[in-house]
């Protein structure tokens, strides 16, 4: 059972990254009634993928994923998505105080109990890593007895080696089709590894099926004396 939060704040830099790793989570929320927004950071209007066959242009994509965005919210019945603007591709030479106090901005804001972003150090792209480390400074701002909880997915290699197992797994199997729902949204992206997935989950293997069954995150390490 998802443990009832007073208010969840999902904190993504792309469209996409909310379907792959953490849709079936925000869909139990919402189904349970806990409110909750997305704010997603940029575009994605980068991707490296066109369509499979290509449907989109670099002109189209902005316009493409914004829409697939908006259906994925829908899928996992979103009502609060914010699309932030920012750049593609490029969070990592924005400001690092800028980004945090967008973060803090957010937080002041909504109030949540509960957010939801990447593990700094262990989230692999540059726009992923940026957005954890100004989830992590706004966070660590606030004092700890009034602080929200940090959820957070990490999926670097070494991740287990140094973190070891996920402190939480959401068992997700009542909403595996508003995941996939979600991620058939995002088909710009998408196409390829939603083929392999289907052929997975119809062979029963137990790696493909794990993308359905559950989501796992980690409780971030605070360290209180060293606040940036």
């Amino acid at each position: 059972m998802i443990e009832k939060e007073n208010h969840v704040l999902v904190i993504f830099p792309h469209p996409d990254d909310e379907a792959f790793g953490v849709s079936g989570t925000i869909a139990s929320y919402i189904n349970q009634g806990t409110p909750l927004t997305y704010a997603c950071l940029t575009l994605g209007e980068m991707g490296r993928n066109l369509g499979m066959p290509a449907f989109a242009t670099r002109e189209t994509l902005p316009d493409i994923r914004r829409a697939e965005l908006k259906n994925a919210a829908e899928a996992m019945g979103i009502d609060d998505l914010r699309m932030l603007g920012l750049r593609d591709k490029t969070l990592e030479f924005e400001d690092d105080n800028k980004m945090k106090q967008l973060v803090s901005e957010l937080i002041e804001e909504l109030q949540p109990s509960l957010v939801i972003s990447f593990y700094p150090g262990y989230a692999v792209h540059p726009d992923h890593e940026a957005t954890a480390r100004a989830v992590v400074r706004a966070l660590q701002q606030i004092e700890p007895s009034k602080r929200p909880k940090l959820h957070a997915v990490a999926f670097a290699n070494n991740t287990e080696e140094e973190l070891g197992k996920p402190d939480i797994l959401h068992d997700i199997t009542k909403v595996q089709e508003q995941k996939l729902n979600a991620m058939r949204a995002h088909i710009s992206q998408t196409a390829r590894m939603l083929e392999t997935l289907d052929e997975g989950i119809r062979a029963n293997d137990p790696e493909a099926l794990k993308w359905v069954t559950e989501e796992a995150f980690y409780n971030y390490k605070w360290d209180d004396h060293k606040k940036s």
